[in-house]
């Protein structure tokens, strides 16, 4: 069976496909109610938060946007801390919607500085908004949230996070944090197909949704809201990936999430450590190298398209290339939700016996 090592989507336990037949119920009807009122207060164990928390039927991206056209009116302010492709998607939907972003871009491979970032919001007191990429799959790198949060909220500014590839896999504790919106979406370390974004919502972000003009309709919190507290979704469900993540959520918290937590850094340590002892080099500053996919630089003289084609064609794996302009320069590894430490032996197997037919000696 095809082994799938990319950021997302990710491989899905058998008990969590076979949920996704489960016959239909009515969206609209007690069945699924009481699921999701037990989803969502599972997820929140998960989120650490006692926050508003909402599904959304979309991808990751479709709750980056809800998070934007929510928080922010036209014109308002935002800081954009990327350190990479999606953060860079961040600001540009931000942009679309018509806000003042202020970018705040760090080299590709780095983390953001919090320095940096008090001195960007020192310099645009009338900043609204500081968002920011918790992990950002791109590059490998995942941001030291928690010194970000604190010089966020010293400002008295709106954190808003992308957990979309760390949540359920790196803690995020955001109640503890004080992060607003957080964002995160089903196929990563969920161990769940595509098709939910889950979006939880404090206090201080419902002051701001008051206040907020952009325009907004299938995203829009407020219908999220007066739909929960009927037991519904205001618009029709992913039901069965609703079906998926009550399986997934089960298998996570009778894992217990800190030792998730501590698996994804044992098996992201592993990755590592291995590829290294390949004669390959690491993209990331290992400061902070992510535990939910690793980059790793193509060696000079190598075809890193090939080296992944081979990887699948004879060895059943399958790989994720580098993306805008990592295209060629990078491979990354993805292991995040259903991973162990056997997926990744069977990986660094592929890739030793790969390497030399692509003619690298190490």
């Amino acid at each position: 069976m095809t082994q799938l090592r990319i950021p997302g989507p990710t491989p899905c336990p058998p008990e969590v496909l076979e949920a996704m037949g489960w016959p239909m119920v009515n969206h609209r009807g007690p069945e699924f109610k009481k699921m999701l009122y037990e989803v969502t207060d599972k997820i929140k164990k998960v989120y650490q938060t006692e926050n508003d928390l909402y599904l959304l039927t979309g991808s990751g991206t479709g709750g980056l946007e809800a998070a934007v056209v929510n928080m922010l009116s036209p014109g308002d302010k935002v800081l954009s801390v990327s350190i990479g492709v999606f953060g860079d998607r961040w600001a540009n939907i931000a942009r679309t919607f018509g806000a003042d972003v202020v970018p705040l871009n760090f080299e590709w491979g780095k983390a953001a500085d919090p320095d940096a970032i008090k001195d960007a919001i020192k310099a645009n007191p009338d900043i609204k908004a500081v968002m920011v990429t918790h992990n950002e799959t791109s590059t490998g790198v995942t941001n030291d949230l928690e010194p970000i949060t604190k010089v966020v909220k010293a400002a008295g500014k709106l954190l808003l996070v992308d957990a979309i590839s760390s949540l359920s896999s790196i803690d995020v504790p955001v109640d503890k944090w004080r992060c607003d919106v957080v964002i995160s979406g089903s196929q990563k370390g969920w161990m769940v197909p595509p098709g939910l974004a889950m979006v939880s919502i404090s206090r201080e972000a419902w002051q701001a949704f008051d206040k907020a003009r952009m325009p907004r309709f299938y995203w829009d919190f407020g219908k999220a809201k007066s739909y929960y507290e009927k037991g519904e979704n205001p618009w029709t469900p992913a039901v069965s990936v609703v079906y998926a993540l009550s399986v997934s959520l089960d298998m996570i918290l009778k894992e217990g999430i800190q030792n998730v937590f501590k698996r994804h850094a044992r098996i992201g340590q592993m990755t590592r450590d291995g590829v290294k002892a390949l004669g390959l080099s690491m993209f990331a500053d290992e400061r902070y190298a992510s535990n939910t996919v690793s980059s790793v630089v193509v060696p000079d003289g190598v075809d890193g398209k090939k080296l992944r084609q081979l990887v699948q064609s004879e060895h059943d794996i399958v790989l994720a290339g580098g993306q805008q302009r990592l295209d060629g320069k990078i491979f990354r590894i993805g292991h995040l939700g259903l991973v162990s430490e056997k997926d990744i032996t069977d990986l660094l197997k592929a890739l030793k016996d790969v390497l030399p037919k692509v003619g690298f000696s190490g």
